[in-house]
Order: structure tokens, then C-alpha cells, then sequence
């Protein structure tokens, strides 16, 4: 539970839940969200699970979710409802993203995952995903930031690029047909890549952010899987020449040898160049990326407890 920080003591309001259904993972997250005498509030985390449910491979545009799919799918939210109820969630949100938004029948899909969850399962529209991950990477910021900053948001299925202030909360997005999971499988065939699948896969991120004017900002956070699995490969900042050096790591060796060395999911080894093009190009066009400690499931949260 929270503790007294100098004079500034924390108390807490509510325990949550959000469980994430994305286009790789599903992801679960508890924390207790907890306000301070100057009345700000932060997360702190209870549990945090992950399933490479890779929803992503079988959600094309226009395509139904196999029954297969939707069963397995259904396990997992479940299970992870139900861990969040027996530590004591008094609120769960269920969200889903890109792959099911995309899918000819996602709504019915999450009436179905509905009935596992316990919950409603709510499709987010590209502007909440947007707003939600702008808000929770950006509403804990401690550093004073008062001007404008991009929030970058790679996920599986589709990246997010979000402007605004952490005052005024978001004020122009834009979602691009940039994720990780997409683009692996489409140009990313070897194991690893080799450099002609690579510069493909760099000519298609260019040719997608071709004509796109990002406003101007004074800073640029990343959240999403990629951006939180960079961190102990490449750091807390992400720039070009640090992602250029974790890329040449990522693909000198087949992915379970490199999951393996860097103690991350093979599943995750195989998607992260792919992650680290789009981020990369990213920071060619906002700046440096600070990986932030928040995102979608952080501006869940903090929905739940103070909306």
C-alpha cells in the first residue's frame, strides 16, 4: 500500500482493474489508485499479467474471429477477471483495440467475451484508445511539463501518435496502420531478418508517415509493448542511434536465442524490430522518445476511479 513521502501523505481511494484485449497481448492490470493531500493521484500496482493472445494474425480487415480464437481468447479473460476480483477489484474495465475494431464482427466478439469477463467489453473507437494512452502516460508526470508532447502508442495492430498538454489532456491524434504484430508479418519473414525485409519494412513506415504533419511539441513519450520491452535493451530514452544499435541486436541471431539473452518473450524477440523501425521513425519526426511509466491501461484506471 502507498507510504508517506516527506510531508505529502497518499491515502487510498479505490482498487481497480483493466484488463487490455490488443492485437498481441492481453493484458491485465490491478493497481490502487491512491491521491495525495495536494490531490493528485498515481498507480500503485498490484499485479500485472500478460498472454500473447496474438489476436493480431487472425483479424484481418473485413474477417470473422475464428470460433477457436474466440474460445481461447475467452479463457484468458476470464482467468484474469477473475484474479482481479479475488484481489479484491472493486471496479473492472475490459477494453479492446485495433485487431477487433477491424474484424467483421468484433462487437459481437466482445458481447461473447463479455459473458467470460463478468463485464462489459468495450470496442474503443481510435480516438478513446488515443485519449486513454495520452492521459495515462502523461497524468503521473511529477516534472513540471506544461507544454505541448506527444504521446507515441505502437501497438500490435496500429500505432497512435497523440499531442495535447498534461493540463488540457489531448487536442489532435492520428492512428496509423503501423503495429508491430502487422508488420512482422507481412515484410519480417526470416529468422532472423535479414537487411532486404528490413529496408521494405522501413520503405512501408516511410511511405505511412509521408504527408503526415505531427504538430510541434517540446518532449515525446512512448508507451505500448515495444517501448516498455526496449527499455532494458536500449534504455529509458529512445533515439535514433540507440534504436539503430537494439535493432542490430535484435536480428544477429534466430528470436528464441535472443529472447533468451535479453529475458524477454520469444514472441515478443520476433516482433521488436518491427517495433523498433516504427519508433525509430517516430523519433526522426517528434525527437527523442521517453518510454513512459503509463498508457492505455493506466488512463483506464484512472478513469475508473475519478470519472
Amino acid at each position: 500500500m502507498p507510504q508517506t513521502d516527506g510531508a505529502t501523505v497518499s491515502h487510498p481511494l479505490v482498487r481497480c482493474a483493466c484488463i487490455d484485449i490488443g492485437s498481441n497481448t492481453t493484458r491485465l492490470l490491478v493497481a490502487d489508485v491512491v491521491s495525495s493531500a495536494g490531490g493528485e493521484w498515481e498507480l500503485a500496482p498490484v499485479v500485472e499479467r500478460r498472454a500473447f493472445t496474438q489476436l493480431g494474425r487472425v483479424c484481418r480487415a473485413g474477417d470473422t474471429v475464428p470460433e477457436t480464437t474466440r474460445a481461447a481468447l475467452a479463457a484468458v479473460v476470464a482467468a484474469q477477471a477473475q484474479e482481479a476480483r479475488a484481489l479484491g477489484s472493486e471496479k473492472l474495465r475490459v477494453v479492446a483495440t485495433a485487431a477487433l475494431r477491424r474484424s467483421a464482427d468484433g462487437l459481437a466478439t466482445c458481447h461473447a467475451l463479455a459473458a467470460a469477463a463478468g463485464a462489459p467489453v468495450e470496442l474503443l473507437s481510435e480516438h478513446d484508445e488515443a485519449r486513454l494512452a495520452f492521459g495515462g502516460a502523461t497524468c503521473a508526470l511529477r516534472d513540471g511539463s506544461g507544454g505541448p508532447l506527444a504521446v507515441v502508442d505502437v501497438g500490435g495492430g496500429s500505432a497512435q501518435v497523440v499531442v495535447g498538454t498534461c493540463a488540457g489532456g489531448a487536442t489532435w491524434s492520428v492512428s496509423l496502420p503501423l503495429g508491430s504484430g502487422d508488420l512482422a508479418a507481412a515484410h519480417l519473414r526470416g529468422d532472423p531478418p535479414d537487411a532486404t525485409e528490413l529496408a521494405v519494412l522501413q520503405a512501408a513506415v516511410d511511405e505511412t508517415l509521408a504527408g503526415i504533419a505531427i504538430p510541434p511539441v517540446e518532449r515525446a513519450l512512448a508507451v505500448g509493448g515495444s517501448a516498455t520491452s526496449l527499455r532494458r535493451l536500449a534504455g529509458a530514452r529512445l533515439e535514433p542511434a540507440t534504436l539503430e544499435r537494439a535493432l542490430a541486436t535484435l536480428v544477429a541471431a534466430p528470436a528464441v536465442d535472443v529472447a533468451a539473452q535479453l529475458r524477454i518473450a520469444p514472441e515478443r524477440a520476433r516482433l521488436l524490430p518491427a517495433g523498433i523501425v516504427v519508433l525509430a521513425a517516430m523519433a526522426a519526426r517528434v525527437g527523442p522518445l521517453d518510454v513512459a511509466r503509463g498508457g492505455l491501461r493506466e488512463g483506464v484506471l484512472h478513469e475508473l476511479a475519478t470519472g
